[in-house]
Parts: C-alpha cells; structure tokens; sequence
C-alpha cells in the first residue's frame, strides 16, 4: 500500500498542485470583486460561498448565482474560472488514467492485492515459483486435493492464463520476479502457514537463486527445487535444499528399473496416477541387443549412463559430439533424422531407439524413419511440449518422456501423499517378484481402474471417533477400518500398503495389525472407499459397531432412554432378588 501512496502522490503532484492553485486563485478572485444584494448594495462574497461557486462552475455543474444575482465582472471572471480550471481538470484526469495504466503502477496494485489475499489465508499453502508446464500441472495436483497454493511468475501471459483455469480452490498469483526477495516475501514466504517453496522454472539459474533466497530469509522451511545439470543440484544441495529433481535421472532410472523389474515400475504408475485412468499393461524393455540413443544431451547422457550400468549394447547419434561429450560407446555423427545416419549406427539390428533430442519435431522425424527401417523396435520419445501429445501417441513410441510431467508428478507425490513417497522408496528394495503379487492383489480388487490413494493419521482431526472411544481404540486392528461400516461381516475394497509407528515402518501390514494413536497408514482401494473408511473414524457408533459388533442406539435422546431401560431393569432384578 505504501508503494501505492507513492506512486500515485509523485504522478499526481503536478496536477493536484496545478489544481489547488488554480482553485485558490478562482476564489480569491470572487471574494476581492466586488458584488451586491438584490437591493443594489455594494457587499463582498465569503469563502464558503466562493469556493461552492468554484466547485460546481469548475465542473461544468452550474447552480445558478448565489448568495445574490453576480455583476457583469463577476460573471467575466467565473467565465475564466471555468475555462482554465476545466482544462486543468482534463489534464489531471488524463495523466490519472496514464497513471492506472502504467505497469509499476499495475505491479504495485497487483503485490497489493496478493499480499492481503495471502494475508487472509487460514489454511497451509505452498509457494509455486514458475507457472509453466511444471508448475501449471503441480498446482493442479495441490488443489484437486483441496490444498492450497500461491503462484509467481514473471510472464504475464501465464498468470493470465491461471486466472482461467477451473481450479477446486482459489490460487492468488502475481506475476513477479521470483529471483528478488522482496517479491518471495510478498507472495507470502514469511506467512507462518506456508509450508514450503517450490522453484520449477526452466533456468535452473531462477531455481538456484530462488532456493538460496528461500532459505536465507526462513532456514526451517522446506524447499523443493527443480534442476537439470549436475552442478545445480551440487550447489543446491550445499545449503540445505530438501528436495531436488532432476527429470533426466529420474526417467533414466525409471527406464533401468523397467529392465530389471518390470512389475516395480508397473506398481509405481498405478500407485502415482490419476484414479479415473485405466490399469496399463507393464513395460518390457528389450535387455539384450543394441539400443541407438539419438541426441546426446542432458537427457541422453543420462539414459546412457544408467543403460550402460545395465551391461546394453550403446551406439549414440549425435549431430555435434564434440560439443556434448564422445561418450565411451560407438558415436555416428548426424541428427538421426536420416535413414543414412541412422543405417550407419545399425538401426537394422538394434532392438531399441531413443530419440532424445530438445525438439519435438526432430524426434518424431527421428522415430518415424527409424521405425520405415526396423518396424521392431522398442521407441522411447523424450516429448518437450504438451501440445504435441496427439503427435506422440500416432506415432507409435511404446515410452513418452516428458520432462515437466515426471517433475510435477514427483513433488506432487512428494506435498500431498508423503506416505507413498516412503512406500515407493522401501519397496524398490523388494523382488520383482514381490510387486508381481501386490499388482495382482490390486487387479483384483479394483478390476480396471487405477486405484485410489490416500493417507490418514490417527489423531483429532482425522480419526475423533478413535480417540474419543478409548476401548474401541485399545483393540483397534486394520481390518476394522477396511471393514464396512454398514455391513460388518463385508470388507472394503481397500488394501492397506503402508504402516508407520513411532519411525517404525512396515510395507504391505497384516490385518491383524493393532493402530494406536498417531499411527499413519497408507491404503489404496476403489472409489469411495476412503469415504466408509473416514465414516468409521469419525463417527463413534459406526466404530463401536465395526470394533464390538455392538449396534447399539446413538444420539443423545436415544442414549438417555437406554440408559432408563437399563435402570428400570436393574430394579425390577433388585425386587425379584428381595422377594
């Protein structure tokens, strides 16, 4: 507001000068000529009545000649008064609407608005730096779970643009340098209920400096940052970031894990995706054989780097392999868009293609000659734009890499289900074998659709009923919360993942398993589920009647009579047991 204030006296002080001068000349000038009354006595105007003549001749109003009819020269001189002061008026009018339209003066209102807006939150946000592929998809992901965000970008196009989106809960955005402080504290950093900052622009400069900011000016918060090169992420890390992805390492990790453990990577999409999707099938890499890898850029060096580690057959494509680094591999020079280049790297004996370059259109020329040579292959397409999707899926690719998606994917992961996160970390310690069960266990229970994902805790908020109802939560087990609150002897279609308690954790628990007091528990089931599942931990007589088997009446009115029954039947006793 103080920037406001500012704004508005330096634009405006010429005009507003010019103004009052022009006033306190107009009215000097009615009080020193001289007038008279209706009787043709010579009197003098007051003040009062000058300045209201002033006022409402200078607007073009006019009320007519009070106190008393005006002179010839009083008449001259309100004829200039109107002349000069509406000229005046126009042009303090015009340099206001130059003042409104001026993008400082926009900024400042802009800040302004969010920093009340942001001042008036009551629930937990993050602060979404970057409103692009990445971010636009992370705050998706937060308000689809009713949590909040605070978005700042510094294109005006995009911030416009999420004023458009149909989002579950409102999003204050202003359109910013992330990178400056005082533009971080502005969109709430200092809030005491944001809970963390998230720095997803493409410039891994921006995220850098965004993290260093973030946690110089509040040190306990958590960062999540985005990077693309080894550097960054070092550098990051040395002051204490939290979390850092990088989306090339974590698809070329992916992609290996798939060669080892297929059904582990099948587990993770259906536990990390939408729950209106429909199940996928696993994915199969090719393990022996030759893979040509086109583009030796961030993104191929990683996949060459963990498919080497795998013991594959490499030969790399690459139009300038100079400049990005001659890998130990076979290197054919070219951009793989040509069947010559591509005849040279042995595209007619290798079992696999990935085309990684940095432009959509160079990849799907690179796939789409190299399947005209080898209708065999196995296709990974690194995709860079989301536009482009129709694109990908026509042109026959069995993997889509999308940079922004696996980031958004990951932290959304990571802010709104911290338990799968843990899961997915645990289990990669598991056989193959291992997930090949819990995907059956899954196909069954919820047939088609991939399931649905939540966490509760066992505390006031989540569970009151639990810890209201002492002897109910003293033998309180698993399958009592996948039971059906309607039907006892019927179970949920839920299955529980994960149990922790007291940092104590346990992968796939059984249903014996007893739930204490600020136990957390990760289940995945069908839709609707998770609503029985929250009905039995809310409401006392529903746990009792999962618990006990006791369905007893609930409500106070219904309590107080059972309670008469049960005194009116504890004295008839008494009075047989006398006779």
């Amino acid at each position: 507001m103080d920037s406001i204030v500012f704004l508005i006296m330096r634009r405006m002080r010429a005009p507003l000068i010019m103004l009052i001068v022009s006033y306190a000349v107009a009215i000097l000038g009615l009080v020193l000529i001289p007038a008279q009354d209706s009787a043709g006595n010579p009197v003098s105007m007051g003040f009062f009545h000058a300045f209201y003549v002033v006022a409402y001749t200078s607007t073009t109003i006019g009320f007519g000649e009070i106190p008393n009819p005006f002179t010839d020269a009083q008449r001259l001189w309100v004829s200039f008064v109107i002349f000069g002061t509406v000229a005046i008026w126009i042009y303090a009018a015009g340099a206001l609407i130059a003042l409104l339209q001026e993008p400082t003066f926009r900024r400042a209102r802009a800040e302004s608005r969010l920093r009340a807006r942001v001042a008036h939150l009551r629930d937990p946000f993050y602060l979404v730096c970057g409103y692009g592929q990445t971010g636009s998809a992370l705050v998706k992901a937060l308000t689809d779970r009713h949590q909040h965000a605070v978005v700042i970008d510094s294109d005006q196009e995009r911030i416009s643009l999420l004023a458009l989106e149909n989002h579950r809960e409102y999003v204050p955005a202003l359109c910013a340098d992330a990178r400056r402080p005082s533009n971080l504290l502005a969109a709430g950093l200092d809030h005491p209920l944001c809970q963390g900052v998230v720095a997803v622009s493409n410039v891994n400069e921006t995220n850098l400096k965004i993290a260093i900011a973030a946690k110089l000016l509040r040190p306990r918060i958590k960062v999540i940052c985005r990077a693309d090169s080894h550097e960054v992420e070092a550098n990051m890390a040395s002051f204490g970031t939290d979390h850092i992805y990088d989306p090339f390492d974590a698809f070329a990790l992916y992609l290996a894990i798939a060669l080892e453990a297929p059904c582990m990577t099948l587990l993770w999409d259906w536990l990390t995706g939408e729950s209106d999707e429909p199940l996928t099938e696993p994915l199969y890499p090719p393990v022996k054989g030759l893979w040509v890898i086109c583009g030796f850029g961030r993104f191929g060096r990683a996949l060459y780097r963990h498919l080497k580690d795998q013991g594959l057959d490499l030969m790399v494509v690459d139009a300038k392999p100079h400049l990005t680094g001659i890998p130990g591999a076979a290197v054919v020079q070219g951009r793989g868009t040509e069947a010559a280049t591509l005849e040279q790297a042995h595209i007619d004996r290798a079992v696999a293609l990935v085309a990684g370059t940095d432009d959509d259109a160079t990849n799907l020329s690179i796939i789409m000659t190299a399947l005209q040579l080898n209708r065999d292959l196995f296709v990974v397409a690194r995709k860079n734009h989301l536009d482009n999707q129709e694109l990908f899926d026509r042109v026959g690719a069995q993997v889509v890499m999308h940079p922004s998606i696996i980031i958004a994917d990951g932290i959304r992961v990571r802010l709104t289900l911290p338990l799968l996160w843990e899961f997915i970390h645990y289990s990669r310690f598991q056989e193959d074998a291992w997930a090949c069960a819990l995907i059956s266990r899954i196909s069954a229970v919820l047939q088609d659709q991939v399931p649905q994902v939540w966490q509760i805790e066992i505390n006031n908020e989540q569970a009151g009923a639990v810890m209201a109802e002492e002897e109910c939560a003293a033998a309180l087990t698993i399958d009592h919360l996948i039971t059906d609150p309607r039907d006892r002897e019927r179970r949920l279609a839920v299955i529980p993942l994960l149990l922790e308690h007291n940092d104590e954790r346990r992968l796939l628990p059984a249903l014996t398993d007893r739930v204490r007091k600020g136990d957390q528990l990760l289940f995945c089931g069908r839709e609707g589920a998770r609503g029985s599942m929250d009905w039995t931990l809310i409401d006392r007589h529903a746990l009792r009647y999962v618990v006990t088997g006791e369905d007893g009446p609930d409500g106070w009115v219904w309590r107080q009579l059972a309670r008469r029954r049960q005194r009116r039947q504890r004295r008839g006793g008494v009075e047989e047991a006398d006779a």
